[in-house]
């Protein structure tokens, strides 16, 4: 069991992490994310390059987003900091389902090491230790239709509605804010049933968007509208310009983690001066 102190630890580093990817996409530190958070970890007093590592999968595939999103290639030092990460503790051979069949921080975690795996072996195969990361079940369908406040659809059967074979819908609430949770998905290259999701769930993600910059909870919110801006550069018709709201978003701050999505959105819809 994860103690609250470990909890802590892992998310403290993973912000420091975060502050350093940041840095690499705006051009004002130095190229190396990974590497350099792992070996600093390694030479600090009280540091622990176990913590690091851990912050590496919590970040998932953001640590390798300036690369991503600038067309630098990472060092060989920088991908085998992420390919470390990835060997610890590798992801399981048989993914959870989705909720509401499983749980929802496996489910979470299980798409987020495939991003990272799929990232990496795009931009280094030869470094990457999952060669065909194995893909997670996509989310249930976003049910635009359903009024506010009404729960989400109850599921039978193994994850299908009273057994008729159709896809499971929620209400756009509860999967906004699970959309949001895998942010680090949303970016140039990485394609699968999770953004199937998100182009089918346009109206869902902007009032998830909307309602979370209302309610001042600038973290959902960054990473909702990280989603809009991908589906923007993605060539999607969106109910709302993404642009003013990222824009708006940006301003509130919030820390290191919503900047970095801000900043990745803000290169996704080619906004100048990151």
């Amino acid at each position: 069991m994860i103690s609250e102190r470990s909890r802590t630890a892992h998310s403290e580093s993973a912000d420091q992490l975060a502050r350093r990817a940041l840095d690499a996409l705006r051009g004002t530190g130095g190229a190396a994310v990974a590497a350099a958070h792992v070996e600093a970890a390694a030479s600090e007093s009280g540091g622990d390059p176990a913590v690091a590592l851990g912050a590496v999968r919590i970040l998932g595939a953001d640590v390798l987003a300036p690369y991503v999103l600038t067309g630098q290639a990472p060092s060989a030092g920088e991908t085998a900091a992420v390919g470390l990460a990835l060997s610890a503790l590798p992801p399981d051979e048989a993914p959870p389902p989705p909720p509401p069949a499983g749980t929802e921080e496996a489910w979470v975690m299980a798409w987020i090491d495939w991003g990272l795996a799929t990232v990496l072996a795009r931009l280094d195969p030869a470094n990457s230790p999952v060669r065909a990361a194995p893909l997670p079940q996509g989310p249930p369908r976003c049910d635009d239709s359903a009024p506010r406040g009404l729960p989400p659809a109850t599921v039978t059967g193994g994850g299908q509605p009273d057994g008729t074979g159709s896809p499971v819908r929620e209400g756009w609430v509860s999967w906004s804010v699970r959309m949001g949770k895998l942010a680090s998905l949303a970016l140039p290259g990485l394609d699968g049933p999770v953004h199937a999701a998100a182009r089918s769930g346009a109206l869902g993600l902007a009032r998830g968007a909307t309602r979370a910059a209302l309610r001042r909870d600038h973290p959902t919110a960054a990473r909702i509208t990280r989603w809009l801006a991908w589906l923007r550069a993605d060539g999607a018709a969106l109910p709302l310009d993404p642009a003013p709201l990222t824009e708006h978003i940006a301003l509130l701050g919030g820390g290191d983690r919503p900047a970095l999505d801000t900043a990745v959105a803000r290169r996704l819809l080619g906004l100048e001066d990151i």
